[in-house]
């Protein structure tokens, strides 16, 4: 597969997710992942979308899944499309939240990590996420297209605000 096959409005996923991350404070919470795609990785709280659930909605809940909290002030933020050699396709709308209810736990699924922000571990994180990460926490909307085999990223396309094709849609099953 190319990238370019990636980029054409036909292109369909076979998944739809969402990340969402809570800034506030000069700091970003991220999870280490325990299992599912990215297990052992740094990331953002997230997940796939339930049947009859909007990208915020599923963005939100898989937030209180992992990490027992609420995001408040959410907003999208951008959209991702990721294509894997092996067949498994995702789209993933990523949002912002500037604070959240709760205290951040340790769960099956994740532990909480605060990072600075100027001071992500982009080395344990997936290696797409160095291109986007800085536009989402500069405020600008962004699209994105990566072509993964395993977890070797392979080829990719950024858009920021201002460019072709970058704004986000929300999306519902």
């Amino acid at each position: 597969m190319e990238l370019s096959e990636l980029m054409k409005p036909e292109w369909t996923p076979v998944q739809r997710a969402t990340l969402l991350f809570v800034v506030r404070d000069g700091r970003i919470l991220l999870i280490h992942k325990k299992r599912g795609l990215g297990a052992g990785k740094i990331n953002g709280p997230g997940g796939r979308l339930e049947p009859g659930e909007t990208a915020r909605q599923a963005a939100v809940r898989e937030v209180q899944e992992e990490l027992r909290v609420t995001p408040l002030g959410v907003a999208e933020a951008g959209l991702l499309r990721f294509q894997f050699l092996d067949g498994l396709s995702l789209e993933v709308t990523v949002f912002t939240a500037i604070d959240f209810e709760g205290t951040p736990e340790e769960t099956d699924e994740a532990v909480p990590v605060w990072a600075p922000l100027d001071g992500i571990p982009y080395a344990d994180m997936w290696p797409d996420d160095v291109y986007w990460m800085p536009p989402m926490l500069a405020g600008r909307r962004f699209r994105g297209w990566f072509l993964f085999d395993g977890v070797r990223m392979m080829a990719h396309d950024l858009k920021q605000d201002g460019e072709v094709n970058c704004e986000p849609k929300e999306i519902k099953l």
